[in-house]
């Protein structure tokens, strides 16, 4: 590893997923079929929304935007690793870097944030079906997006600034596949225990609380689908909600794992692995888990079919 006296180096080395070149290999055509499952899914998700006037719903809405987070999550995290991972110059510059890890928190507070907003969308539809019109108004629905992205970009600013200000004068070797705040507080040759406490309270706050709010709301949804007397009715509300838990049980418990333990047992290899479910791999399965299997949205996506060829987008 090379060392260096600088405070503020020019670029840091991402070391990737492995060093062994036929496993390098399959990892770029791993990464490279979830970067194309990512972005056809969820660009078709956008489309079939956009064209088919039925949709244009609040949960709809939400969904769209989620989509945007996870599309604009996969190129901004996805790209770096097809490039490093098969090249033997696997740097990334400082500023490069700065602007990964600002981009990427942004996009993981909106997600969570908006992951709640979709959860207070669905109690109300469920829990207060006759008001519902009424509660989740567009307006309603514009301001809570707008307040998902804003805390995003507010939260992301505060957590970054006072990382790059760090003295990196060890070496700019990152253990990682991305420039992420915990491997760049490994490598920083001072204490950083402001750094790991904005950490805390930020993921303490944004994640912890719409998680607990989360967990509060599903049982008055989960009374509400008992009482529901049509079996298909209920079926079709409770496959939808299963979905919303799929969903923020495998987002909130990795950002959890990563963002919200003690950094001395920091397992570099582990928080990886980690890294690439809620970077990479639950961005590609938003929209079949929220979509593809909602009877609505596949009637849509039948009847643009009769007007515009979509076989080689579905499989």
């Amino acid at each position: 590893m090379g060392q260096f006296n600088q405070t503020s180096p020019d670029s840091f080395i991402l070391l990737g997923l492995s060093n062994v070149r036929s496993v390098q290999f399959i990892c770029f055509f791993i990464f490279l079929l979830i970067y194309l499952t990512t972005v056809l899914g969820n660009l078709l998700l956008i489309f079939v929304v956009t064209m088919t006037p039925t949709l244009h719903t609040p949960m709809y809405f939400f969904l769209s935007n989620l989509s945007v987070i996870d599309i604009s999550f996969s190129c901004t995290i996805v790209p770096k690793i097809l490039v490093n991972t098969l090249s033997t110059q696997k740097s990334i510059s400082f500023s490069e870097c700065a602007m990964q890890m600002y981009i990427h928190l942004v996009l993981g507070a909106t997600e969570s944030i908006l992951l709640a907003v979709m959860a207070y969308d669905r109690f109300v539809a469920i829990c207060r079906p006759l008001h519902y019109k009424i509660i989740m108004n567009y307006k309603l629905c514009i301001c809570l997006v707008a307040i998902s992205w804003s805390v995003g970009f507010i939260n992301s600013l505060i957590l970054v600034l006072p990382t790059l200000s760090l003295p990196f004068c060890g070496s700019n070797h990152i253990n990682h596949f991305f420039c992420e705040i915990p491997p760049l507080l490994h490598i920083s040759c001072t204490d950083t225990r402001l750094n790991e406490a904005l950490l805390y309270a930020s993921a303490g706050t944004i994640v912890m609380c719409l998680f607990f709010f989360i967990l509060i709301s599903y049982p008055h949804i989960m009374a509400t689908i008992l009482k529901i007397h049509t079996l298909t009715e209920s079926y079709k509300v409770f496959s939808t909600c299963a979905s919303h838990i799929t969903v923020v049980t495998l987002y909130y418990g990795t950002i959890m794992f990563i963002y919200l333990r003690p950094y001395s047992t920091y397992y570099q290899d582990t928080d990886k692995i980690v890294s690439l479910l809620y970077t990479a791999v639950t961005p590609m399965l938003n929209p079949f888990i929220y979509s593809m299997r909602n009877k609505d949205f596949k009637g849509s996506i039948n009847n643009i079919n009769k007007q515009i060829p979509l076989h080689w987008l579905i499989t």
